[in-house]
């Protein structure tokens, strides 16, 4: 039923010219051991311009949190092995995933399940079957509650500018160029000053858990990030020995 509700909506004329006005450059897994219902779901969000990853069990899904760090889960709640409830209440209790947020999917509609979901940490509850309508309706409410403060807000430090939404990053009005990685570092930079990190911790916020590569490439990617800023404002990335990296426009 669920299948057919979403094929007659996904493909409607109405359906895709109302999606055409929704962007978004956020990332959503996907967890469900039907592989039909994962398809149509991801159909559904590419459409409304969500980048999609698929996952048929927590296991996967659970590698995929670590190495891609999506903005959001929809997760069924009866996966083999461990169960959807199960798996969100793990996340919940790992400081590293318990602040992304979580929609459960399931076919049970009774009221104590809705609560014993929304009690695993679950943010929101969807009971098939769904609309697409309703599905991306209820997933930008729930990412809109979840956005920290900031994130999505231009940061700007000694005219050094990163604007999120755009994607850019300037100096005094000039437009800088650089890297996909050295972004990232940037952004996680401005958006915790003051504070030093470690290579391991520049990893693992940056580049993500499960990707496996040498702290020395921290190094290397600093040292372009520097070169990028300019004289202007490399000095605000400050090398602290024995320690790591802090950015700070306060004298190391």
């Amino acid at each position: 039923m669920l299948i057919a509700s979403l094929e007659r909506k996904l493909f409607s004329k109405k359906w895709l010219l109302e999606q055409v006005e929704i962007m978004s450059d956020k990332t959503v897994l996907i967890i469900d051991d039907e592989a039909p219902i994962r398809e149509m779901i991801a159909v559904a969000l590419e459409m409304a311009d969500y980048h999609c990853l698929e996952a048929s069990n927590t296991r996967d899904g659970h590698a995929l949190i670590i190495d891609r760090k999506p903005d959001l889960i929809l997760l069924d709640w009866m996966l083999p092995g461990t169960s959807g409830i199960e798996f969100a209440r793990r996340l919940k209790k790992d400081d590293s995933t318990a602040e992304i947020p979580i929609i459960m999917l399931t076919a049970r509609t009774e009221e104590d399940n809705k609560i014993q979901g929304l009690e695993a940490g679950a943010d929101d509850y969807i009971t098939k079957p769904f609309s697409p309508r309703e599905l991306v309706a209820r997933l930008k409410a729930v990412l809109r509650r979840a956005t920290p403060a900031g994130k999505e807000t231009p940061v700007e430090v000694d005219g050094l500018l990163l604007d999120p939404v755009c994607h850019r990053v300037s100096a005094h009005g000039e437009s800088l160029t650089m890297g996909p990685t050295e972004y990232k570092l940037l952004q996680f930079f401005m958006t915790h000053q003051d504070r030093v990190y470690s290579r391991t911790q520049l990893l693992d916020q940056v580049w993500g858990g499960n990707v496996y590569v040498e702290e020395r490439t921290v190094d290397v990617h600093i040292r372009r990030l520097r070169k990028a800023l300019g004289e202007q404002h490399e000095h605000l990335i400050q090398t602290v020995r024995g320690a790591g990296y802090r950015f700070s426009d306060k004298a190391a």
